[in-house]
């Protein structure tokens, strides 16, 4: 857990004073986003997706992501115009907190807290859930918006979704699932994934403001509230609801659900032009505040 964290407040800080330095050039946070949605991502799903072994108990945890990020989008479309948001904004906190960071701080946190067998369920939450959500409701929801909410022919918005990299990739590792990947593939997909967490968070850092932090207190508080408080609130009384659900797969859950806004999420914002600032902000509080609210979250589970 101790490195994970220095990960990832060591890439953020690194972003932020890359900013401040003037050593990159003002394209360097487009650019990173770019090799993120078209190399890093894909290659990160195509393995993961194609790893995953799928055991028909764990639905409630597969399906929990899909229903948080609809809730986010009843919220904040709700909520967000009486709050003076544009749609832009609204769809930032969207993407934000309507997707959970399961896996590059989930699954250490998961395996740290509750162990190898809490880790697999985890997985199921992060590969079968938040990825899935990302590959297909969120850029459909992203798309739409920066559209202008309607303005894009249902066709034309069926070609960006699946000409979107990781979609593509999401496929591909469906399709390919009989066959087994040669070493040098696997190995190719592993060091390419893997430069996923430190690139978003040093784009994140790099985009991240903190001097126009007091006038997003409203937009900030709806985001992080959902996130971290009534997201993981929801899927707590959910799961209780079904008895058949096991304890280990109810911590498991609500642990995931309960993560900062996913990386990723800010990165699909920044690419459609939808408040790159406010989800930048999403993440880089939102990260911090959650290694004190998930721990809390699986205490209070418990």
């Amino acid at each position: 857990m101790i490195q994970v964290i220095s990960l990832l407040g060591v890439c953020l800080m690194l972003g932020a004073l890359g900013r401040r330095s003037q050593r990159f050039p003002a394209q360097t946070a487009m650019v990173i986003n770019s090799f993120v949605l078209a190399v890093a991502l894909p290659a990160l799903v195509l393995r993961a997706v194609h790893r995953l072994e799928f055991r028909p108990g764990l639905i409630a945890a597969a399906v929990s992501p899909w229903l948080i990020f609809l809730g986010a989008v009843l919220l904040c479309r709700l909520i967000g115009p009486r709050l003076g948001l544009g749609r832009a904004s609204i769809a930032a906190i969207v993407l934000t907190a309507g997707l959970s960071n399961t896996a590059f701080v989930g699954l250490p946190m998961a395996e740290a807290l509750l162990g190898r067998e809490g880790l697999a369920v985890a997985v199921v939450v992060d590969q079968l859930g938040s990825f899935l959500v990302l590959a297909t409701l969120a850029t459909v929801f992203a798309v739409h918006t920066s559209s202008g909410g309607g303005a894009l022919r249902p066709v034309t918005l069926l070609r960006k979704v699946v000409t979107f990299p990781p979609f593509v990739a999401l496929v591909l590792a469906l399709l390919l699932r009989p066959w087994t990947f040669p070493g040098w593939l696997d190995g190719l997909l592993e060091r390419l994934g893997s430069t996923l967490t430190p690139l978003t968070l040093f784009s994140v850092g790099f985009q991240l403001q903190l001097g126009g932090m007091r006038e997003r207190v409203g937009a900030l508080a709806l985001g992080l509230g959902y996130k971290l408080v009534l997201a993981p609130a929801l899927v707590v009384l959910g799961l209780w609801a079904l008895p058949a659900v096991t304890p280990l797969v109810r911590e498991a859950t609500v642990l995931q659900n309960a993560m900062a806004p996913m990386v990723s999420g800010a990165i699909l914002a920044a690419e459609y032009e939808l408040d790159p600032d406010l989800a930048a902000l999403m993440v880089g509080l939102g990260i911090p505040l959650s290694f004190a609210t998930a721990p809390l979250w699986l205490w209070l589970v418990r």
